[in-house]
């Protein structure tokens, strides 16, 4: 595929998110995913003469076909039942009129939309729609070898998998916290209790499955499983001066965090044409810049201080400990404990100086001036600085944050 496909491709997917942030009728919610869906399906699949990339967007464009037509399912109901409303508000005050906003009708929406839609939550490896990202991720595809694998991350190229996780999830955040405030306020039990158990799963899985992986890409796919649980807290606690500013100040530092970190793998990808974790051992010795850049990364995914995802972090849990939600909050504590054990094994590797440790990959390893490679190591640095700055400046994201979303 030429640059310019791919690039149409990369900024048709952008608009469709935008315009996802701020939609405010059904159709436009159902056209503005269908358009970031699709882009995505092309992007995942952009290296034609690859078969495991072509294995990708063969999964990814089924699956996304399947649950976008589960999703104009549920729509439809909420169309139906509000007497023929496009508008949120007006849905709203249609499932009023109609005495219909808690009828059985209302659960078939809700759990179509929240379990079956799946197309802006998950990002690379499925089909997106409001929040269940841990039902595809947790899906696997046996190989050949008896191992597994994700749905769709570890096929799709690197630069898609680091540009659909992050759009998907600003994207879906944005609309979740507008469909379950307007739209299902009235059944606010009943979505807190889905969201709640969609966030415990998330959080556990995703770390503990991220544990076993050999391949770094793999790794981080399970890794942003939990952290898309650690979102889902601030969207439970709902209050917009906390729980959904929580929420938008840890998708920005996440969203750096993770750019920075798909970054330095794309490099040393580059360089070595492999993602293996183990063939990252003594990066250090070779590239300080590059091992020192996804090391400060990885710490604040983990939440260590005084980076600034423990400022995200602990901004986010303590809104969700304020809004009573105990469970939640420990289980994210505990979780995000265990995430930073295979982030240090990582960055251990990449400290080692035992040659016996160190691959022939990095032993082979050389520099690049290349523009390309320049234009990466500028975004590797514009991330980390983001990743270890902007915590300390956390006021007036959040203040920002508190007058933005409503």
């Amino acid at each position: 595929m030429a640059v310019t496909e791919f690039l149409l491709f990369i900024l048709t997917a952008t608009l469709g998110g935008m315009f996802l942030c701020g939609a405010n009728d059904l159709t436009t919610i159902f056209v503005s995913l269908e358009c970031l869906s699709l882009c995505s399906y092309l992007l995942s699949g952009y290296t034609k003469r690859d078969v495991r990339s072509n294995e990708a967007i063969m999964k990814y464009l089924l699956m996304g076909g399947t649950s976008s037509s589960i999703l104009a399912y549920g729509l439809s109901w909420l169309y139906g039942l509000s007497g023929g409303e496009i508008e949120l508000q007006e849905i709203a005050n249609g499932l009023i009129n109609t005495q219909m906003y808690n009828s059985p009708g209302i659960w078939i929406a809700l759990l179509s939309i929240t379990t079956c839609g799946k197309k802006t939550v998950i990002p690379t490896w499925a089909k997106t729609s409001l929040l269940p990202k841990i039902q595809l991720n947790s899906i696997k595809v046996k190989q050949k070898k008896g191992g597994g694998i994700p749905l769709f991350d570890s096929n799709s190229p690197t630069p898609v998998v680091a540009f659909i996780s992050v759009i998907s999830k600003v994207a879906a955040s944005a609309l979740a916290t507008r469909i379950f405030d307007i739209i299902f306020y009235f059944s606010l039990n009943e979505w807190h209790l889905l969201l709640e158990i969609l966030a415990i799963l998330s959080m556990i899985l995703g770390n503990l499955i991220a544990i076993t992986q050999t391949s770094i890409k793999r790794m981080l796919a399970y890794s942003s499983i939990g952290q898309i649980g650690y979102i889902l807290i601030g969207i439970i606690d709902r209050d917009s001066n906390n729980g959904y500013a929580s929420m938008i100040t840890y998708m920005l530092l996440y969203i750096f965090m993770n750019l920075g970190t798909f970054a330095c793998i794309v490099l040393f990808s580059l360089r070595t044409g492999t993602d293996n974790i183990q063939d990252y051992a003594g990066l250090y010795m070779k590239d300080p810049f590059s091992a020192l850049s996804l090391s400060l990364c990885l710490l604040s995914l983990g939440g260590i201080p005084p980076l600034a995802g423990f400022f995200g972090k602990l901004y986010l849990f303590w809104c969700g400990w304020q809004a009573g939600s105990y469970l939640l909050v420990s289980i994210g504590l505990f979780m995000s404990v265990i995430s930073i054990y295979y982030y240090l094994k990582i960055i251990k590797l990449l400290m080692t100086e035992r040659n016996k440790e160190i691959t022939p990959y990095v032993q082979n390893y050389r520099l690049s001036s290349s523009i390309s490679k320049n234009s990466i190591e500028f975004s590797m640095i514009v991330c980390v600085m983001a990743s270890t700055l902007l915590g300390i400046v956390m006021n007036p994201i959040v203040a920002i944050a508190q007058d933005t979303l409503f």
